[in-house]
């Protein structure tokens, strides 16, 4: 049975790795898979559409051989600018995205946690919650929400773990996974301290399991590698989430629940 992961990309950072993330996932399958057909792989987090009607038609996987018609990734973009999320629709994969699953905003979170958290938060709760909503009903076996985000920005770090707490409320069974990028020591942002601090309390307490991706790491791998290569290691293990053997370490005995975070 497909096990469904819907991807929520937040802020700049989240949006442009998520970019990555996508091209990483269709070019592995297309060099496992010569097939062009809809498998239970590529179902995990993409939905196969049938846009020949009006209204456009999801087609199941069946037996794992039905053809490939229109994919649209099981994502949600999230920015309070429109700059990052414009090019992603109308990049070369525009056509992967669901332009009425984004939300946006045009004056940002001015590099302040409290802003994105504590503003932006409750002012778009109802529409992210919606987008939410709509994706999982999408899907026939939800396993996780992937959040996709920085914690030296503020949209990232205080809209980013507003939505994580969000999720914990509204699907409490459902794990929750986050790949965030901490920022550089020497950050040009004089708030990104702060603003990852602030962040932590939710990234222990509401998220199942965190990736962490230090800016500092990243730039020496960048001194050795070009970047483009540099962007597809850093989400490459991200690729491996909807396998089940690698969540079995993760359960805790039958009857207590998913698992936590130390503190959560």
């Amino acid at each position: 049975m497909p096990r469904e992961v819907i991807t929520i990309q937040v802020g700049q950072c989240g949006n442009q790795v998520g970019c990555r993330f996508w091209d990483l996932i269709l070019r592995e399958h297309a060099h496992v898979s010569k097939a062009a057909v809809f498998d239970a792989s590529l179902s995990s987090f993409f939905r196969n559409v049938d846009t020949r009607h009006s209204d456009p038609v999801d087609l199941p996987v069946g037996d794992g051989r039905s053809q490939l018609r229109t994919l649209k990734a099981r994502s949600i973009l999230i920015d309070m600018e429109e700059r990052v999320i414009d090019s992603l629709l109308t990049g070369p994969l525009a056509e992967l995205f669901d332009a009425r699953q984004r939300i946006t905003d045009c004056s940002g979170s001015g590099n302040n946690w409290a802003h994105g958290h504590c503003l932006y938060g409750p002012m778009y709760r109802e529409a992210i919650e919606e987008k939410v909503r709509h994706a999982a009903e999408q899907c026939d076996s939800l396993q996780c929400f992937l959040l996709l985000h920085s914690l030296g920005g503020g949209t990232g770090s205080g809209l980013g773990t507003f939505i994580l707490e969000t999720l914990e409320d509204s699907f409490p069974d459902v794990f929750r996974f986050v790949s965030c990028v901490c920022p550089s020591k020497d950050d040009d942002v004089i708030t990104s301290p702060y603003n990852t601090t602030l962040a932590l309390r939710s990234l222990i307490n509401a998220a199942h399991c965190v990736l962490p991706v230090s800016n500092d790491a990243l730039v020496g791998i960048c001194n050795q590698i070009s970047v483009r290569d540099t962007n597809r290691e850093v989400q490459a293990t991200l690729t491996d989430l909807p396998q089940d053997s690698k969540y079995e370490a993760l359960y805790r005995p039958a009857g207590l629940g998913p698992p936590r975070m130390p503190g959560g």
